[in-house]
């Protein structure tokens, strides 16, 4: 009796949501038997010895054993013949005595390290030949333990 009075604007939206409830639970079918055919299977990927990605799993003939030991990972074992002296000689390229800073260019790599006034032992001049420590600073290399050679 209550659709007796329905009218065509409620009735055309009540079938709209109709079929949208019956189009919904269609798809939700769909896809649990999507879930269950085993998609895992279409979402595997192998990768093959050059590193290109592929749908069908490698040959198991051309398998190459490894050693574990072979294998480098992140930054490789220092050499120690390959490391800095930490006391170093440069030539100090620019100071200047009233500000209390300056360069020395380091004789080994040729880069300009700056020293200030709090890290020299003994007063330099710009041309001397001088050893020191290196030391990161809060903007780059600075040098520390400045001494003049003789």
């Amino acid at each position: 009796m209550g659709r007796s009075q329905e009218t065509f604007s409620k009735k055309d939206i009540r079938l709209k949501k109709e079929k949208k409830r019956k189009e919904k639970e269609q798809k939700r079918l769909a896809r649990n038997d999507n879930e269950k055919s085993g998609k895992l299977e279409d979402m595997m990927a192998y990768v093959d010895e050059f590193g290109r990605i592929s749908s069908t799993p490698p040959d198991p003939s051309r398998k190459i054993s490894i050693s574990a030991e072979s294998i480098e990972i992140s930054i490789p074992k220092r050499d120690p013949s390959m490391e800095l002296d930490p006391i170093r000689k440069g030539i100090v390229t620019f100071f200047n005595d009233s500000k209390g800073y300056g360069f020395i260019k380091d004789s080994e790599t040729s880069e300009s390290i700056f020293v200030h006034v709090n890290n020299i032992t003994e007063e330099i001049k710009e041309n001397n030949v001088v050893s020191f420590e290196v030391e990161m600073g809060q903007k780059g290399p600075s040098a520390i333990q400045v001494k003049v050679v003789r």
